[in-house]
């Protein structure tokens, strides 16, 4: 039987409930495999104990795991961005996880707040460069603290980057293709670019790798939009879209947008991915330390994060169970919400996805 490690990471505040309902989830969606899991502290409450960071030996050793399943990083008595970086872009730097994948898929009209718009409306992917940009930390402050202070952070993209970024999009929008349509879907499947090239003329580059990648591959639609314009048809008419590709930073910002089209981002999860290396999975949502504790942050990002980890090891019947089931447990009603205010605490919903879970394995 196929055995998995999977490396763990709880992480602050809301992290270590809604992982343990998403580890709940997949031991239920376990048929046919094992999953071994090796948990690892690193968080700001462990920084704060032990003024220990992510050591390069410890991204060696995740290199050899098959994924790694991330809560959320982020203490209030911690610098900001100190602990994330060590732990979320030591994962994404030293694995070289080059690709941010972030499904946008609506499961219930009321959970969509933008009127007359369903579940037929709002299935898209959002395909972000992971690595580079100015998430690349180029730069730095000059005076700090003076009235001559001078911030200067700068903006990187290479040819290999953004070629291969967006070849994964194609990819992916050739995978999705909908024989006949669905919905107000097209039957043929189609990439937008989304970047600034008008007036962040380095992004030209964007624009003419798009050109010819595009070339290798005429049975997908090309589109573009600049990222002002992608936001105002993303609240106007989400229906136009199946699968973005754009940089890290508007990546960041329209993944955040998405979730809140699909419900908030109590649903929302992605995917960290090297295809072929060990890849990272977590809900988008921050640590929510207002909620540690308290056993009502909603699980639903975590448990869907999880399926995505399933179906990249190769697991695709078990990550579409727990996808199968978050939807049926949404358009039912059964969790009235993706959030704090659904009226069932984390447990709560981790046990009903696991019995979800495997009730759709014996069938």
């Amino acid at each position: 039987m196929k055995s998995y490690t999977i490396g763990v990471i709880p992480g602050d505040g809301i992290g270590p409930e809604v992982v343990r309902e998403g580890i709940k989830v997949l031991r239920a969606a376990a048929d046919g495999f094992n999953l071994e899991f090796q948990e690892y502290p690193y968080s700001g409450g462990y920084y704060l104990k032990t003024k220990e960071l992510v050591p390069d030996a410890v991204i060696e050793e995740w290199k050899s795991l098959d994924a790694i399943y991330l809560g959320a990083i982020g203490h209030p008595d911690v610098e900001p961005g100190l602990v994330e970086r060590s732990v979320i872009m030591g994962l994404r730097i030293g694995l070289d996880l080059y690709v941010n994948l972030r499904p946008v898929r609506l499961y219930a009209a009321r959970l969509c707040p933008l009127k007359d718009k369903g579940p037929e409306d709002i299935d898209f992917v959002v395909v972000r460069e992971n690595t580079e940009d100015a998430y690349a930390g180029l730069g730095g402050v000059f005076k700090k603290g003076t009235p001559d202070e001078v911030a200067i952070a700068e903006m990187i993209y290479t040819r290999k980057g953004v070629e291969r970024i967006i070849r994964y999009a194609f990819e992916t929008a050739r995978g999705r293709a909908r024989p006949g349509g669905n919905g107000s879907k097209p039957a043929v499947p189609k990439v937008m670019l989304v970047d600034k090239a008008n007036a962040i003329r380095a992004q030209d580059l964007w624009t003419r790798t798009f050109a010819e990648v595009g070339a290798d591959y005429p049975e997908v639609a090309r589109d573009h939009a600049y990222v002002d314009a992608a936001c105002m048809w993303m609240v106007k008419n989400p229906e136009w879209y199946d699968v973005i590709v754009t940089t890290n930073l508007f990546g960041d910002i329209l993944t955040d947008l998405g979730a809140m089209l699909q419900g908030g981002l109590g649903i929302a999860a992605s995917g960290n991915l090297n295809p072929g290396k060990a890849g990272m999975f977590e809900p988008i949502h921050g640590s929510a330390p207002k909620y540690a504790g308290k056993n009502v942050a909603s699980p639903l990002g975590a448990i869907a994060a999880a399926g995505m980890m399933l179906d990249f090891l190769g697991e695709a019947d078990a990550g579409c169970r727990i996808e199968e089931s978050i939807a049926r447990v949404l358009a039912l009603g059964t969790v009235p919400s993706a959030d704090a205010r659904s009226g069932l605490s984390t447990c709560q919903v981790g046990d009903l996805l696991a019995r979800e879970v495997a009730g759709l394995q014996m069938i």
